[in-house]
């Protein structure tokens, strides 16, 4: 259970149900919140990863605060790493909070339902072929064939759990109802931008 002292939610909340008869063409054609990176953006991931973010394409999400806190990647870096993850959580706070959350057990909790709930694996087994097919997008864009990482996303998916944090970043720029696992983070998380942002964010 997460400890409440800790500012992470409060108490574990039941786990939301997968979302149950929602079509996969509706889910499909949820677009994703790409919005250009501007010098602002740079300064502020810059701020947040502690270091010059490399292949973004996009901001995926942007928090209440106005600096983003998911970026969208490049399937290969500039020096020709194949990158999986598509949807980079960049906001430190909201690392740190999901960090509390996989200490405290709920990646293994997570991992027995989708052992049995059946519903709830083929949803997350649909976040993951969603997760390709945007990566795939990205990839035409940039010019990109990263042959390397085909068929394979990341945090786990499409049957393990192992990073919460890439889950929580599909469900921000992606929106809820396509990675049930990754609602829940969200859930747990509570508002980490009331107090105000992570990082200064540069005028314009």
């Amino acid at each position: 259970m997460v400890d409440r002292r800790l500012g992470v939610g409060g108490a574990r909340r039941q786990p939301a149900p997968a979302r149950r008869g929602t079509r996969r063409d509706d889910r499909r054609n949820a677009a994703v919140n790409q919005q250009r990176i501007d010098p602002a953006d740079e300064a502020a991931i810059h701020a947040q990863l502690k270091r010059r973010p490399r292949g973004i394409d996009s901001v995926g999400h942007r928090c209440p605060c106005g600096n983003p806190d998911v970026v969208t990647t490049e399937p290969r870096l500039p020096n020709g790493t194949p990158f999986p993850t598509t949807f980079y959580l960049t906001c430190p706070r909201a690392a740190s909070r999901i960090g509390t959350l996989e200490g405290s057990g709920l990646m293994k909790e997570m991992q027995a339902r989708l052992g049995t709930d059946e519903e709830l694996a083929a949803a997350y087994r649909d976040a993951h072929e969603r997760y390709l097919e945007f990566r795939a997008e990205v990839g035409e864009r940039a010019g990109l064939d990263v042959p390397e990482i085909e068929g394979i996303t990341a945090g786990g998916m499409p049957d393990r759990v192992k990073c919460l944090h890439v889950l929580a970043g599909q469900s921000l720029a992606m929106g809820r109802g396509v990675n049930p696992l990754g609602d829940e983070v969200l859930d747990l998380l509570g508002p980490w931008w009331e107090s105000g942002p992570c990082v200064e964010r540069p005028a314009p």
